[in-house]
Formats: structure tokens, sequence, C-alpha cells
């Protein structure tokens, strides 16, 4: 018999954005006390499952993983994500009665990336926490995208900015605050 993090390893898969064809994700299944991201970046074509945290402990490989998946699309950077924004992930995925993928819009952006946003659009903050791996843009396919923001508010992790005009919900870690 595997031993459980042997297979929860081997149950996660990162999508090549340069296959041909879509790859699909085998779902790692959480158990009690696991918790779960299931990711598609909408820039690159990424996917990625995984049981993140186990055992009363991050998974260095699934965090890695998720890592990868949030880098900066522009720059290729990769940066370590802050692991308390992937709780707040989880639990706005069970406020929202959710077990489909988070659409990613940007996670992880380099500060070139950031200043070169900045200059372009009024809408990207020049000290974002974007650049500290801090802050997440989200969306879920057939969920409303107001209930996505209730939701994000409702748990008081952070910072959460709704988007309509772009179809998405910034969320962070740094202080509790709104827009």
């Amino acid at each position: 018999m595997m031993p459980r993090r042997a297979f929860l390893k081997s149950s996660l898969i990162l999508a090549a954005p340069a296959l041909s064809i879509p790859a699909f994700a085998k779902t790692a299944q959480a158990a009690p006390g696991e918790r779960t991201l299931r990711l598609y970046n909408t820039h690159t074509g990424e996917k990625l499952s995984t049981v993140f945290w186990a055992e009363g402990e991050f998974i260095p490989d699934a965090m890695k993983d998720i890592n990868k998946v949030l880098r900066d699309h522009r720059s290729n950077k990769v940066a370590e994500m802050d692991p308390e924004l992937m709780l707040l992930l989880t639990a706005v995925n069970a406020k929202m009665g959710n077990n489909k993928e988070l659409h990613i819009i940007s996670g992880y952006r380099s500060p070139e990336s950031n200043a070169k946003l900045h200059s372009a659009s009024g809408g990207v903050a020049k000290r974002s926490l974007h650049m500290e791996a801090k802050a997440i843009d989200i969306r879920i396919p057939g969920k409303d995208l107001k209930m996505l923001q209730r939701a994000a508010l409702s748990i008081g992790g952070g910072g959460v900015g709704y988007y309509p005009d772009s179809q998405f919900v910034h969320m962070d870690t740094g202080r509790v605050r709104s827009w």
C-alpha cells in the first residue's frame, strides 16, 4: 500500500502550457483535516489540483507547484506565495460551496510587471501586495462575482477588492479593508 504523502504527491499534476491538447488533472481527494485547491491560470492554461495541507502542516512539494502556477506570467518569475493566502482561498471555496477550479487572473507579480501595469492603469497599486506574493485575483466560473466578494469579506482575512468590469475579486493577506 502506498503511503498517503506519496499518493498525494502522485495525485497532482501541473499541466504544461506547451501541450497542444488539454491536460486533465487527477483530482486529489482530501481526507478530514486536509485542504485542497484546484487552480486554473487563465494566462498560461496551467491546471493544478493538489492537497497542500495535511497532518497539521503545509506540504512543501504542493506549495512549490502552487507557486509555479501563480508565478508572474509576464516575466516567468516564481515567488513563495503566502501560505495564509491558500488558507483564505479554501475558506472562500467552503463559503461558496465550490468544488470547481478557481480561475487565477493574477498571483505573484514582479516589481517590473507591477510598475508596467501601474503606469498603464490607475487600478494597479504602486505598492501592490501581489509583489510580496500576498495577493491573488480570482473568479469562479458559474458563480456570481458579488457572492464571491461577499464570501471573501465575511472571512475577514485581509483585503478584498471587487472588480466587476474585469470580472474578478482581489484577495490578500494584508490588513482588513475593502474597495
